[in-house]
């Protein structure tokens, strides 16, 4: 399966919260809910076209308990069914004994299980959101393909998905287009490391 990693995320890089204000109000954030003043309907069938080519998920532990109590209460629409039944896999080693259907705990060796899934035969195992995961998925060079969905905004505070201080990935444009509201949908393909030009 291709790992692909898919992120909304401010002008400003913070990825906490798009959703609502009480999404992940984590180090006291209250910001939540920033991606509402761009919403567009041509969003809906990218996403449904998106999750359509997901054999499984692999998903942080936060953004897992984000979306926990909230699919399973709308499996009567196709877009909620079609998560509620895809397996979800969840790096951690506190969540025990989940009750969300399909859900796999890795707990062992994080980087062996992923790399055995990718070997799987299958379309897409698809990370969302999942900052802390997507980061050290790319140390690892283990994306193969970053989706990043820019809403025009600035929030000015939250969780960033890339640190002050990092890795460097070099990224190749594989697409780029614009919704009528202006959130910017960019596809990249991990491409190693950022070669630096010599002085000036």
């Amino acid at each position: 399966m291709k790992l692909t990693a898919s992120m909304m995320l401010t002008l400003d890089g913070v990825y906490q919260g798009p959703g609502g204000p009480d999404e992940d109000r984590r180090g006291g954030f209250e910001r939540g809910g920033w991606t509402a003043s761009h919403a567009d309907q041509q969003m809906g069938p990218f996403l449904v076209e998106l999750f359509g080519r997901a054999d499984a998920l692999l998903l942080g532990r936060k953004t897992w308990e984000i979306w926990e109590p909230y699919w399973p209460n709308h499996d009567d629409d196709s877009f909620g069914h079609t998560i509620n039944v895809l397996p979800k896999y969840v790096p951690s080693t506190t969540l025990k004994d989940p009750t969300w259907q399909n859900t796999h705990v890795i707990d062992g060796d994080v980087e062996a299980a992923i790399r055995e899934l990718k070997a799987t035969p299958g379309r897409e195992l698809q990370v969302h959101g999942s900052g802390v995961l997507l980061r050290w998925l790319l140390e690892r060079d283990l994306v193969d393909e970053l989706n990043l969905r820019i809403s025009p905004v600035i929030v000015g505070d939250g969780l960033r998905l890339f640190p002050e201080h990092g890795q460097t990935h070099d990224l190749e444009l594989v697409d780029s287009w614009s919704t009528s509201s202006g959130v910017m949908i960019q596809t990249y393909r991990p491409s190693g490391r950022v070669t630096f030009g010599p002085a000036g």
